[in-house]
């Protein structure tokens, strides 16, 4: 499975595609199971892109467990966490994180 993430231009926050909009967590993400749906999240991403809303946009690898969405590269967890070293910063330390 795959997601599509991104950095929002505006403020350099890390955002996924989920539902027709750019969020900043990764749990409500798109699915891409099959290549079609990986080539409509590509397209999304290029228009986004080209509108200048956002930058680095890349379709990552997933796994889905019990319902929720873990990327596989370490890189991405930390993009979808914050950083590893502090706890009480990044969107982990946000009063809704799990």
């Amino acid at each position: 499975m795959k997601i599509l993430t991104a950095n929002r231009l505006t403020d350099g926050e890390a955002v996924w595609y989920a539902g027709g909009a750019w969020a900043e967590t990764i749990d409500s993400s798109e699915l891409a199971a099959d290549k079609a749906a990986e080539e409509r999240l590509e397209a999304i991403g290029a228009a986004s892109l080209a509108a200048n809303e956002v930058v680095d946009v890349n379709l990552i690898d997933v796994d889905v467990v019990d319902g929720v969405i873990h990327p596989l590269r370490l890189r991405e967890r930390i993009r979808a966490a914050g950083p590893t070293n502090r706890n009480d910063l990044g969107k982990q330390a946000r009063p809704n994180a799990a």
